[in-house]
């Protein structure tokens, strides 16, 4: 195989290695510098070591499987070391005397790291670890490792080598296999790790190997390196339950919103799968059993079949959703410590909160005591981290095109929009520029002593300029002419032109209940929030207040006429008083994915009517979310009450009437109701 992982000098056999994890570790990476695979020992030596300090890379069975990506690292490779005597490496059943050091540059290709994960995925089945015991010299260790990525064998059968089909990212069943398996429960499941090399794949086959003795099909989506095919919607609409056996955050939670579900790290996948699927079924038979929680600030999963089947128009809508949804938490966190600013020290804290902060202390109190000086800090720190909206919005737009090397320049370039006043749209153009450039750099042909500096030196430092001198020479100063020109016509709204904004922001907020028309809705409000500006104030209440609708309206429906709805419309009813009073709309989502005919126009026609209120009787807000929790930051707060409560009115006599008068397609399958 050209350019192999692994070759006979990378082998050392029956070997005394030293009595810890640090000296065999070193032993392997001195192995891989001796040979030309990196450029210095030492650093990925303290690479792996630092891997290994998140989590254990010893394995059941006596294997263990350190490893890293590092810059040092010229080309992916492994080192291979069977141990006399063997090193303890932290598994549960004690020493292990099978070591692989798994080493992959920062820049890994795809199919480097397709290899890489398919040997840790091999390490799972019993036959390959026991040829790997029984081979006599390092030309038959690297016979058995190349096999793993071979062609298939014609052998069937338990005594086929693995090979690269066996590491497919998802590991799912066939559409026959299903047929065939009928009635078989199903359980979706989602495995990561923080370097996504090894423990990710393993943790997926022990899962889908320990579904097969329980009876249950398990579906796997592997968030690794060597690429991840997303499960489908039918998938997890039909599934009992999901496991998650992670060690970092995981993609798209929300799609699971709902799901009986079973935690853990990657490590309990491996070790005890059979426990986590035993869990995962009581928990599918526990109705008060814990459930993935929607998430008002997670991305909503695309209805795209596949990655890169998508067209432009999706793919740039799912970038400027990810900076959008990592923007804002900076701002409900921001806008809410500026309204507990307003709570304590009033209004006119605004004004005075920085010298507040720098020139007192809790020794040394300003005019107006404790509670002044308190709500200056909380002012201040809330407009430090408001602060970070446009940028934070531009680095996650640059993340989303170029990974980590566009999150500088992003960020970068949404400094920029602020320094020339552009605002949100600068933040917006600013990360899509830095974003391309990022990538366009990122893909340029580079010597391979050169490649470890590109994430980290080259690519920021380029892309940085790029956008720097496109924003402030060309984009600049048109898009902060346009920025300040409609904040004016904002300003200037009054009489029937306020009210048909609000109508438009209404609509808006309850079109698709926290999907991108309402996250454009709702950027468009806190990005000019402003406590200076009644017109941002106003235009925040109005949106703030129809979001609130949709959830609000479904409870009440729930609660007038229950015999139109199931009996878990009836149990999501009672929660979403809740979610809907916190200014989370995705409360009613399950009632839209199982009637979105009906639903949606309904919650449309509520939110429309607040929003026209808001904007009549001139209510007020200054902080961003929260919902009626945050009602001292509301001006005329029984207004705002009076316009919430005539909107949820509307909403459920609405879909009350629709249900009664417009007769329901019958459900396909009992998971149409709970697709999310």
């Amino acid at each position: 195989m050209a350019d192999s992982i692994i070759t006979q000098d990378l082998i050392t056999l029956d070997v005394d290695l030293g009595t810890g994890k640090e000296s065999v570790i070193a032993a392997l990476a001195e192995r891989l510098a001796g040979v030309g695979r990196a450029a210095d020992a030492t650093a990925l030596r303290d690479a792996a070591l630092a891997r290994e300090s998140q989590s254990a890379t010893g394995l059941p069975g006596g294997i263990a499987i350190p490893h890293c990506r590092a810059g040092t690292v010229i080309t992916a490779s492994v080192a291979f070391a069977r141990l006399a005597p063997s090193v303890d490496f932290g598994a549960p059943d004690g020493p292990a005397d099978l070591v692989f050091l798994i080493a992959a540059p920062e820049g890994a290709g795809a199919e480097h790291m397709k290899l890489l994960s398919g040997l840790a995925r091999a390490l799972v089945k019993p036959e390959f670890v026991g040829d790997l015991r029984a081979a006599a010299t390092a030309a038959d260790i690297v016979t058995l490792v190349e096999a793993v990525f071979g062609p298939p064998s014609p052998v069937t059968g338990s005594q086929r080598t693995p090979t690269v089909a066996d590491t497919a990212p998802a590991s799912t069943t066939t559409a026959a296999e299903d047929e065939e398996q009928g009635a078989e429960r199903a359980i979706v499941a989602v495995t990561a790790c923080p370097t996504g090399i090894a423990h990710t794949y393993m943790a997926a086959d022990s899962l889908v190997a320990a579904g097969k003795r329980a009876g249950v099909t398990v579906h796997v989506e592997t968030q690794g390196s060597s690429g991840s095919t997303p499960l489908g919607h039918a998938t997890i609409a039909a599934a009992a339950a999901v496991i998650f056996a992670t060690d970092v955050g995981v993609r798209g939670r929300d799609r699971f919103a709902g799901k009986p579900v079973v935690e853990s790290g990657v490590k309990r996948a491996i070790n005890e799968p059979d426990g986590m699927i035993a869990d995962a079924l009581r928990a599918a038979d526990d109705p008060a059993a814990a459930t993935v929680a929607d998430s008002e600030f997670g991305e909503k999963p695309s209805t795209a079949p596949a990655p890169g089947a998508i067209g432009w128009g999706t793919r740039l809508r799912q970038i400027l959703l990810t900076g959008v949804s990592y923007m804002i938490p900076f701002v409900a966190a921001g806008g809410l410590l500026i309204a507990l600013g307003f709570l304590l020290g009033g209004y006119e804290i605004s004004e005075k909160a920085k010298s507040i902060v720098l020139d007192n202390s809790l020794g040394a109190l300003p005019d107006g005591g404790l509670a002044t000086y308190l709500g200056a800090v909380m002012f201040q720190l809330g407009s430090l981290a408001f602060g970070f909206l446009v940028p934070a919005l531009a680095g996650y737009i640059a993340f989303a095109i170029a990974d980590r090397p566009g999150l500088a320049p992003g960020f970068t370039a949404g400094a920029v929009a602020v320094f020339v006043g552009a605002g949100f749209l600068g933040g917006l153009a600013g990360g899509v520029i830095a974003g391309f450039a990022a990538l366009w750099i990122a893909k340029l042909a580079v010597p391979r002593w050169a490649r470890g500096l590109m994430p980290v030196v080259v690519i920021p430092l380029f892309a940085s300029l790029v956008v720097g001198a496109v924003m402030f020479i060309v984009l600049g100063k048109p898009l902060a002419a346009v920025t300040t020109g409609l904040t004016n016509w904002l300003n200037g709204l009054s009489g029937t032109s306020a009210v048909f904004l609000g109508i438009i922001l209404g609509l808006m907020m309850c079109f698709d209940l926290g999907g991108p028309v309402n996250k454009a809705a709702y950027s468009f409000a806190v990005a000019g929030l402003s406590v200076t500006d009644t017109a941002s104030l106003r235009i925040m209440a109005a949106v703030m207040a129809a979001g609130m609708v949709p959830p609000l309206a479904m409870a009440l429906a729930t609660t007038i006429r229950p015999g139109l709805f199931t009996t878990a419309e009836r149990e999501n009813g009672k929660a979403a008083w809740l979610l809907g009073a916190s200014f989370i709309s995705e409360g009613a989502i399950p009632f839209a994915a199982a009637d979105p005919l009906r639903v949606i126009p309904s919650m449309m026609a509520g939110g429309a009517v607040t929003g026209a209120l808001i904007m009549t009787t001139g209510t007020t807000l200054s902080a961003p979310h929260g919902g009626i929790f945050v009602f001292f930051a509301v001006g005329h707060l029984l207004w705002f009450l009076a316009a919430l409560a005539a909107g949820a009115v509307v909403g459920a006599l609405c879909v009350t009437v629709a249900k009664e008068l417009v007769r329901a397609r019958p459900a396909t399958s009992p998971a149409t109701v709970t697709v999310v």
